[in-house]
């Protein structure tokens, strides 16, 4: 077997099961789940229709293989898109490219990437290279850098500034042996957006030490402000980096457009990286299905859809929001859909009573995050998911007030 499977942590909702393993939770309430970012509003009928088409009207639908450079109008889409949203201008043949949802093509990326050299199979060695990614963070950064032989380096975050990485305590010594950043704004779990100042700080870094970035921003289309996220490439373009060397930002669908299953996305940015990137994907075997391709063209085609998702996002959290914060630490994110609240006392402890007592599942912010320097960041935290209906919402968030009052 390959010896860095090894390394592996459980991921954060296998730890959740073994933590509720051994608890009954009450049976006189129903059921809630804030625990894992699956949005839950209806998939728009268009893109469902869209989907049926390609397969009843479209004979090829699945009887050939498709590219994996995807079909010419889908990549023309991904650029009206990203002309739209950002007022950039990309090259739809060399710029974009289809992936099967961010989560899959963050661990292609990496394997891309890395050059793992010397120490691959083990992580703490001096010689191994490092993927630098934020802390908490999304644990499929951790992964892809283990297995792809090299070693995550966690930057300390400042709670004062929710949670925002401290680029600056990185040592040097780190950023020589770093060959892939990942950053990750609107962030998860906090829902932080990066400044441009920060990118600025980024790039520097990147040409100095020829650090590849890679920036998830699959909830980007999710904001509760009047300015939408500013975007990695958007970035570039503001501070002249046209040609958007070493960057490659990913999106989605699933959070946007209410279709995790069709595992959607695209990613964009240097030619060259894309070109590499495609050649990785060809062995991988990584092509997006046709009938997925058709949906997601009209999906990326309308944005009436997405205005009306927001909408209802925020209309969820200005409701949840404030009953919240009569008892926890909580606040408005700038994007996303979780609250990232302060508990007292452990984190795992309130999760665990918290189903016990009145049937919500919340995740436990240890679980999204490692120790460094002797403290973790998500210690005393919890993530919450606003993803169900806002009723549903509505009532875990009156439970949760009854549990933190019963606990004073």
């Amino acid at each position: 077997m390959n010896p860095l499977l090894s390394l592996l942590q459980p991921y954060p909702f296998e730890r959740l099961r073994q933590l509720f393993s051994t608890v009954t939770p009450n049976s006189a309430l129903r059921a809630i789940s804030l625990g894992m970012g699956e949005p839950k509003h209806p998939t728009p009928a268009f893109i469902q229709q869209a989907m049926i088409d390609a397969i009843v009207r479209t004979p090829s639908g699945l009887a050939a293989y498709p590219a994996t450079a995807g079909e010419p109008q889908l990549r023309e889409a991904f650029a009206r898109w990203l002309k739209r949203r950002y007022g950039l201008d990309v090259n739809p043949a060399t710029q974009v490219l289809p992936v099967n949802g961010s989560r899959e093509a963050l661990f292609a990326l990496t394997q891309t990437i890395v050059n793992p050299g010397p120490g691959a199979a083990d992580a703490n060695a001096d010689q191994a290279p490092i993927v630098v990614c934020p802390n908490p963070f999304y644990q499929i950064y951790e992964g892809a850098a283990l297995l792809a032989g090299a070693q995550p380096y966690f930057v300390p975050s400042d709670a004062a500034r929710n949670f925002a990485p401290d680029w600056d305590s990185v040592p040097e010594q780190v950023w020589a042996r770093t060959q892939l950043l990942i950053v990750c704004s609107p962030g998860n779990p906090t829902g932080a957006v990066m400044p441009l100042s920060e990118w600025e700080k980024l790039f520097s870094l990147s040409d100095r030490h020829g650090v590849v970035i890679a920036s998830d921003e699959c909830y980007s289309e999710i904001y509760f402000r009047d300015e939408p996220p500013l975007g990695g490439m958007e970035a570039a373009a503001k501070l002249g980096r046209s040609d958007f060397k070493n960057l490659i930002s990913f999106t989605s669908l699933s959070k946007r457009s209410n279709v995790p299953g069709m595992r959607s996305g695209f990613v964009a940015g240097d030619a060259a990286l894309i070109k590499q990137f495609l050649l990785y994907r060809t062995y991988h075997g990584s092509a997006m299905s046709p009938v997925v391709q058709a949906a997601s063209l009209a999906a990326w085609s309308d944005e009436q859809h997405v205005i009306e998702n927001r909408a209802l996002y925020r209309s969820k959290f200005a409701q949840v929001t404030p009953l919240l914060a009569e008892v926890l630490e909580v606040a408005l994110p700038d994007a996303g859909f979780y609250l990232w609240a302060k508990v007292k006392g452990n984190d795992t402890d309130f999760a665990r009573e918290l189903f016990s007592l009145y049937n919500v599942t919340v995740l436990p912010g240890t679980f999204l995050a490692r120790d460094g320097q002797g403290v973790n960041p998500g210690a005393q935290r919890i993530r919450m998911a606003l993803v169900a209906e806002t009723a549903e919402c509505v009532e875990a968030a009156q439970r949760i007030v009854q549990f933190v009052k019963s606990r004073t």
